[in-house]
């Protein structure tokens, strides 16, 4: 089992929810569609060579985000990252997934 967590600008976030929903992350016994979501502030500069979705190349930018934390297994992690991935509006997706233990 997987705990997947990325950020996402707030006005995307449903949607960016759903395509990883939909690989089928999210999912705790007969629960589906089940995440944490934090909210907070990202910030970023992008550099020469960029295509922001937000902000400017060369000026620093700030964004209301969620931090969206699911649980997801191993038959499904792969594809939710590609999800993930192919949903969200950045070009350089924020996530981490770390490997839960079973105790």
């Amino acid at each position: 089992m997987y705990k997947l967590a990325f950020y996402v600008p707030i006005d995307d976030a449903e949607s960016v929810k759903q395509a990883v929903f939909e690989s089928g992350a999210g999912h705790i016994g007969l629960y589906e569609n089940v995440c944490f979501q934090t909210r907070g502030t990202g910030q970023f500069r992008p550099t020469k060579g960029t295509n922001p979705h937000i902000g400017t190349v060369g000026s620093l930018a700030s964004v209301e985000e969620f931090k969206i934390e699911m649980i997801c297994d191993e038959a499904h992690i792969h594809g939710a990252i590609a999800a993930l991935k192919l949903a969200h509006p950045y070009e350089e997706v924020a996530y981490d997934v770390w490997l839960l233990a079973d105790l």
